[in-house]
């Protein structure tokens, strides 16, 4: 047994990056499902399909905790699924609570009416898919009031990564990041809404000026997935070996991966 995680592609490997270095004797089981990426232009229906069949493919390896290292997968698939679909005794978290903890300095299991937070102005970016199912906003409006959200969706940027294009890549952020200033001159916060993005992190905060709070999730993810861990020790798993899958080509997808983390990562076929 160990703790699934999953994303439509390669960015996923940020999570899992920080998750090792903040767990290291955890096994872990990634899957990517390259043959199906990206996922930020498809339908909600289309996320929900494949992030499901994803779900069960990890459960066959023993994960009987699956983290959603996918933004958009997390904001069009994830509520359905814990609702009408996920069996008792599995659990799917995504990634987008511990960024709304942080942004409004106040735990999950915080059930208090919403209120004021210090930070008013967001600037969200995300891909295409993440932006029009307005999840972010959604529960960020269950515990803060007053915040205004300006979502630019971002597309282009994840192809350009995993295509191992980072020219490409930071050119495209900085044009959305000036799209997005247009509408919203000064945020004071901004939430890189993709596992893709902590890669051309350091592109956005430049571009957005020193100002500007920036949001990235793998370490908050990791953080939090410690807490509930140690929180319910059930589910950590009895594993010692991590593991590599994508529905992808595994040879060309370990190539990209490792030029992803600069280390060496070898797939195998899901």
């Amino acid at each position: 047994m160990a703790v699934g995680i999953f994303d439509s592609g390669l960015g996923g490997l940020t999570v899992l990056d920080a998750l090792v270095k903040r767990m290291p004797d955890q096994a872990l089981i990634y899957l990517g499902d390259n043959a199906n990426a990206p996922y930020g232009t498809r339908t909600a229906d289309d996320i929900y399909t494949l992030t499901c069949a994803a779900t069960e493919r990890l459960w066959a390896e023993g994960c009987d905790l699956v983290i959603l290292a996918c933004n958009t997968a997390s904001a069009a698939a994830l509520k359905r699924m814990q609702e009408t679909w996920l069996p008792s005794d599995k659990r799917v978290l995504g990634v987008f609570v511990p960024m709304i903890e942080a942004v409004t300095e106040r735990q999950w299991g915080d059930n208090s009416p919403p209120r004021e937070v210090d930070v008013k102005h967001i600037a969200l970016f995300a891909t295409p898919a993440t932006v029009a199912s307005r999840s972010f906003q959604r529960e960020l409006a269950y515990r803060a009031i007053g915040v205004d959200v300006e979502a630019q969706p971002c597309g282009g940027v994840v192809d350009a990564l995993e295509q191992g294009d980072e020219i490409l890549a930071e050119a495209l952020v900085r044009s959305h990041v000036e799209s997005l200033l247009r509408r919203m001159p000064n945020p004071q916060a901004a939430v890189l809404g993709c596992t893709h993005y902590p890669l051309v992190e350091q592109v956005f905060a430049n571009a957005l000026g020193p100002n500007v709070k920036v949001y990235s999730q793998p370490d908050l993810v990791a953080a939090a997935l410690t807490d509930y861990l140690t929180r319910r020790p059930e589910f950590r798993g009895a594993g010692t070996q991590s593991k590599f899958l994508t529905t992808g080509d595994p040879v060309r997808v370990g190539s990209k991966a490792t030029q992803f983390l600069r280390r060496h990562i070898t797939f195998e076929a899901a």
